[in-house]
């Protein structure tokens, strides 16, 4: 009778201690959910930086990489010239204008305002880069130059003119502090610390002011699929291959900026 008593007492005893332990348990598990939750992801830390946001005691570029006199995209800045089904080369009038402006690019692109935390860092950062060497276009203004000259169009061609202007390319990350505290911390980056993938392409400048680049004539031959595209398309802005990257139906002559008459 007593050993009964015993065993029933003892099983008594163990499921008191398991029912006591089961909410301290549960608790210790929500917490780092809870907290978790908060922390900003880095495309939230991009939007908040981007827009500036109440939350933000500051966002800044930090940067990483930079690499001088890369070219920035391949623009036709005049319209297309005809001498198709002409057995002569002909020399035509063309007239275009040639620009450069700051662009910030993330992962999945946006634009900046000058006005915010982060344009300013991205201004400050420019200012790094400016060099008696280089001097480098910093605000988000664009600059230009316009330009009328005479070249020669090959028998049976098409031309105009290309433009790739050079810039600064300076890599790295997104650094935002935050005016409360999430998941115990206060700095977030995006996309991550040390990371080069987010870009700012400064133009850089000639002593005049005007941006400075690569100015080209390209012919192209008629009758081939690139004429064809060129001459059929409704599109003001087509992407095109860079200088000498055309292929065999292309011919690119470079200008050299000190033949241009800039107005």
């Amino acid at each position: 009778m007593s050993r009964t008593g015993r065993s029933g007492s003892h099983r008594s005893k163990k499921k008191r201690i398991t029912l006591a332990l089961a909410p301290v348990a549960a608790l210790g598990l929500a917490v780092p959910l809870m907290y978790s939750a908060g922390a900003a992801t880095p495309d939230e830390v991009a939007t908040d930086c981007r827009t500036d946001s109440d939350k933000l005691e500051n966002c800044e570029f930090v940067d990483v990489q930079n690499k001088a006199n890369s070219l920035g995209p391949n623009e036709r800045v005049t319209s297309v010239t005809d001498n198709c089904g002409v057995s002569t080369p002909a020399t035509k009038s063309f007239s275009g204008t040639a620009s450069a402006t700051r662009v910030i690019q993330l992962e999945n692109g946006f634009g900046v305002d000058g006005s915010t935390k982060l344009g300013s860092s991205f201004f400050e950062i420019g200012v790094k880069f400016n060099t008696q060497e280089i001097n480098i276009k910093r605000d988000d203004t664009t600059s230009s130059f316009s330009f009328t000259r005479s070249d020669t169009v090959k028998a049976d061609h098409i031309a105009f003119f290309m433009w790739s202007h050079k810039r600064t390319d300076v890599s790295g990350f997104l650094r935002a502090t935050y005016k409360e505290a999430q998941d115990g911390k206060t700095v977030f980056f995006s996309p991550s610390e040390g990371a080069t993938s987010v870009h700012v392409f400064y133009p850089q400048l000639l002593n005049s002011g005007t941006p400075d680049g690569r100015l080209w004539l390209r012919n192209v031959q008629c009758g081939t699929p690139q004429a064809n595209g060129l001459l059929n398309s409704t599109k003001s802005v087509r992407s095109e291959p860079g200088f000498g990257e055309g292929g065999a139906n292309v011919t690119d002559v470079e200008i050299p900026l000190s033949d241009v008459s800039i107005e």
